[in-house]
């Protein structure tokens, strides 16, 4: 059944450049331009025109646009909810003009070992991850931890949890890899790991969504009958000011935006694209969390039931479920 009829998220790329180089993601590799504040104007009346109530501004590194904070405010007076996702290298030196202004701050750490992390992320940046935890919490903010679990560091949450989350009073976000394009993600998750998972499930300072781990153990997204809604659950915009659809993984096709993103969503063209959501041939086995995240949101099937505990427990540990649901 579905619940929800129009996108309820925009990931908002505003650079593909990025300053690390993560063995698991390729995006760094991409030539890009940033994105501009005229452009980002006109696209949030849209969005907000559209229905969309979050908004991730996302990269790339984020942190490498330089008026980052001139975006957060302007998508703040529009009530949007802001996420943004850093490797925390630029953190500590910009993070006084964030202030505020991101309701769900991610600080990337992938293991609770210096080397280990570093070496994962292809730049020296596990002692700016503690930096930036003592810095937010200096200026009153509560970031979160995102941990990308991964066959080969999944007996290290244990660390993080005491060593790191419980100490701070932060949130660990566990996010299951999964694969895309030709990205070698270290083999991903067994379905024995799966269920080792599962026991973090409610705990405290813990987000953990169940339905993730029950669509791996389901062996993905089917096309023959798709879970995936990424194309009308979630706006993807480029750098190049493009509608990316139906999904950035996927990417089909992009559309050239030319002030007119509510129009050109429900355009023919769009639409069409739209409606291969979940049923393209590559989109057969996929679990990618950033889509299925919406998806599970936006119809009602055994997923929805699934996320919805862990959903609710984000939302109100982060105070913006009054946003999310009004």
């Amino acid at each position: 059944m579905q619940l929800i009829s129009h996108p309820v998220l925009c990931n908002y790329y505003v650079t593909y450049r990025c300053n690390a180089k993560c063995g698991f993601c390729d995006i760094w590799e991409r030539p890009s331009p940033y994105i501009t504040l005229e452009n980002a104007e006109e696209n949030f009346n849209d969005l907000k025109k559209l229905g969309v109530k979050v908004i991730d501004f996302t990269g790339g590194e984020p942190l490498l646009h330089r008026e980052l904070g001139r975006l957060l405010e302007m998508a703040k007076a529009k009530g949007f909810i802001t996420t943004v996702t850093t490797n925390c290298l630029l953190y500590p030196k910009y993070a006084d003009s964030f202030k505020g202004l991101i309701d769900m701050l991610h600080f990337s750490l992938d293991s609770p070992d210096k080397e280990e992390h570093d070496t994962m992320r292809g730049v020296k940046c596990y002692d700016f991850v503690m930096k930036s935890i003592k810095k937010a919490k200096e200026i009153g903010e509560r970031p979160d931890i995102i941990f990308t679990v991964f066959d080969s560091n999944i007996h290290q949450i244990q660390e993080i949890y005491e060593r790191i989350i419980l100490p701070n009073n932060l949130v660990l976000i566990i996010n299951p890899a999964f694969d895309y394009n030709e990205v070698d993600t270290q083999g991903g998750i067994s379905q024995e790991n799966l269920k080792k998972l599962e026991q973090w499930h409610g705990k405290k300072n813990v987000y953990l969504n169940k339905a993730f781990i029950e669509l791996r153990k389901d062996g993905g997204n089917r096309i023959d009958n798709p879970i995936c809604k990424a194309g009308s659950s979630t706006i993807v915009i480029s750098p190049e000011n493009k509608l990316v659809l139906p999904c950035y993984h996927l990417g089909l096709k992009e559309l050239t935006i030319n002030g007119d993103l509510y129009d050109l969503y429900y355009s023919k063209s769009a639409q069409e694209l739209i409606k291969q959501e979940g049923t393209h041939p590559k989109c057969e086995g996929c679990v990618i969390n950033c889509y299925m995240q919406p998806s599970f949101s936006v119809a009602m099937n055994k997923y929805w039931f699934m996320a919805l505990p862990s959903t609710l427990k984000y939302n109100y540990m982060k105070g913006t479920w009054k946003q999310l649901f009004k």
